[in-house]
């Protein structure tokens, strides 16, 4: 089933976010692929944020992860063995490729393995120059009554 958006009300308001149509389909298009391996998102702050991939069967060195200018690729690959014969095989080993998108200034700090789990924190650190300031305003003067108070 697809599902079309009219963002002409959104496009009124906003500028610069142009991709948000692309977003929005990339994610109506990934809810019906593949949801392997699992994994959790949580807000560990205000700025803070970790991804957890539960990677069983994989080793560190089976995983790649890549950040680019706006997304995080992990991608996970076990090299070919010679195996036993598998009676039942529950545990999948099979390639995967997972990409989040991420926001202006998000950026990856650290990506660890531990007890199955691919954990990546993220932070968004805007610069300074980017964050919001007052704007004077030129040529305006304050009223009579104001300048009296200032100088009492």
């Amino acid at each position: 089933m697809r599902t079309t958006f009219d963002f002409a009300p959104l496009w009124r308001s906003t500028i610069g976010f142009d991709h948000l149509a692309g977003l929005v389909d990339s994610a109506l298009r990934q809810a019906t692929e593949d949801n392997y391996p699992p994994y959790n998102i949580e807000r560990s702050g205000e700025d803070h944020y970790r991804i957890t991939l539960a990677v069983a069967g994989f080793g560190a060195d089976d995983i790649s992860v890549t950040a680019e200018q706006n997304a995080l690729t992990i991608e996970g690959k076990k090299p070919e063995k010679a195996a036993g014969e598998f009676l039942y095989q529950g545990i999948a080993a099979r390639p995967f490729r997972r990409i989040f998108n991420l926001a202006d200034f998000v950026q990856v700090k650290q990506a660890s393995f531990q007890d199955g789990l691919l954990i990546i924190d993220l932070v968004r650190e805007v610069p300074e120059a980017m964050k919001p300031r007052r704007i004077q305003i030129a040529g305006a003067t304050a009223s009579p009554q104001i300048e009296q108070k200032k100088a009492a």
